[in-house]
């Protein structure tokens, strides 16, 4: 799936597109810095019922929100220099007991994630429009 948006409003299109397609328990995010990674993660989450504060988990590396389908989260890889990181984290655990794992950056575990079943969304920007590819 492939979208273009230029507002932020838009955001919610995406979500109403994607969700009915989301059947893995892993969504990878990739884009650069200021992408919409977050923003679209917040809209996500709101239409999975959750009534959380979304933040980016940047520094927190984690974070965790409740949805009446099961436990969210949402990592932020970009700071772990190596996969040795990843694994100090639990990361492991989260995938085993969570509805769903977003992972922004996710680049250094990308390769461990292979075999599993996952979802990849790649948000690229030009001018002040995004660029969505959804697999």
């Amino acid at each position: 799936m492939n979208f273009k948006i230029d507002k932020l409003e838009q955001w919610q299109d995406v979500v109403d597109q994607i969700l009915p397609q989301l059947k893995h328990p892993v969504l990878l995010l990739k884009g650069n810095l200021g992408a919409g990674k977050t923003t679209f993660t917040k809209v996500l989450l709101k239409n999975l019922g959750s009534t959380d504060e979304v933040s980016s988990p940047t520094y927190a590396i984690v974070n965790e929100y409740a949805t009446p389908k099961g436990l969210v989260y949402h990592f932020d890889l970009y700071r772990m220099k190596n996969i040795g990181e990843v694994y100090d984290i639990g990361i492991e655990e989260y995938l085993d007991s969570a509805y769903l794992c977003i992972i922004e950056w996710p680049e250094i575990f990308e390769e461990e994630l292979q075999a599993a079943p996952h979802h990849e969304m790649q948000i690229g920007t030009e001018d002040d429009a995004r660029h969505i590819t959804f697999l």
